[in-house]
């Protein structure tokens, strides 16, 4: 009896090292729009008031978990009833990664003409701030759950073909370091600017070790935001070229055939092709739609 628990024991064990050892590949395989999720929530989490910035970025947190918890029983029953519809969607996700990737390339070097009307804050009633954070918060909520949506698929992608009870606890893990994870990073980043003036506050007629830390962090926070743009961007169609290569047999194939080119340069080429050919797409749809309204 006590060597069938100990035996118990020990598959426990080895499952649990498994899960791990599977959640660590499984996690660097999602850090690309793990990358991209984390510029997106930045963004969207600056530009409050200060004294509302932590309060609104818990807000969306608890929006991302609920969103997990939605997400995460339907791909399970998937995985189960209709494996291939995993695959299926991990590919149109791929598809919409690129096309966000390449979109945001092309609207660099050629931006919309687009009238924007400026508000000052101090125009706005109090009840007028809090309906303006509800609806940002709203945006921000259903963007992470495009995006967690990816995430739980590509995660749930690697573990295909294993008992369900391993890719429950391998897909959970993932999707809950993916929340803290972002959101952690997200609330140190948009403190940051708060962080450098009370800093600089602190320091003597905003001289000395302080005050020069104080001004980095205060300078460097629009900087970080636009760098984790582009590497969001970049990272978004490495991404999905990596699912088009690994995913679409033809592609997989002839990506094979070209062992002199590195991977990641093969991934770079699938996404970009893939998000020319989506962007266009919906271009000419939009054309057509216009046409007809009028």
């Amino acid at each position: 009896m006590a060597s069938g628990f100990f035996a118990l024991l020990d598959d426990i064990a080895a499952l649990m090292d498994d899960v791990v050892v599977m959640s660590k590949i499984t996690t660097k395989k999602t850090a690309g729009i793990l990358g991209d999720d984390l510029a997106v929530n930045a963004e969207k989490a600056t530009g409050f008031v200060s004294s509302r910035e932590l309060p609104v970025l818990w807000a969306i947190t608890k929006g991302s978990f609920l969103n997990k918890l939605i997400i995460l029983p339907v791909a399970f029953l998937l995985s189960s009833v209709l494996p291939w519809a995993v695959t299926l969607i991990l590919i149109l996700g791929g598809v919409y990664l690129a096309y966000e990737g390449v979109e945001k390339i092309v609207e660099y070097f050629l931006p919309h003409k687009v009238e924007i009307e400026e508000v000052k804050a101090s125009k706005l009633s109090e009840k007028d701030v809090l309906l303006l954070e509800k609806s940002k918060i709203k945006s921000a909520i259903f963007t992470d759950f495009i995006l967690s949506i990816e995430i739980v698929i590509i995660a749930l992608g690697t573990v295909l073909g294993k008992p369900i009870l391993f890719q429950v606890l391998v897909v959970s893990i993932v999707a809950i370091i993916a929340t803290i994870g972002v959101y952690g990073i997200v609330a140190l980043i948009v403190r940051m600017d708060d962080i450098g003036y009370s800093l600089i506050k602190k320091s003597e007629n905003g001289k000395g070790f302080l005050a020069r830390i104080g001004n980095v962090l205060v300078k460097a926070l629009p900087i970080i935001i636009k760098s984790l743009s582009v590497i969001g961007t970049i990272a978004l169609i490495l991404v999905a070229g990596g699912i088009f290569t690994h995913n679409i047999e033809v592609l997989h194939h002839f990506s094979e055939t070209l062992e002199s080119i590195p991977a990641f340069v093969k991934d770079a080429i699938a996404g970009i092709l893939v998000g020319l050919i989506a962007v266009l797409m919906v271009k000419l749809f939009g054309f057509i739609f216009k046409s007809l309204k009028k």
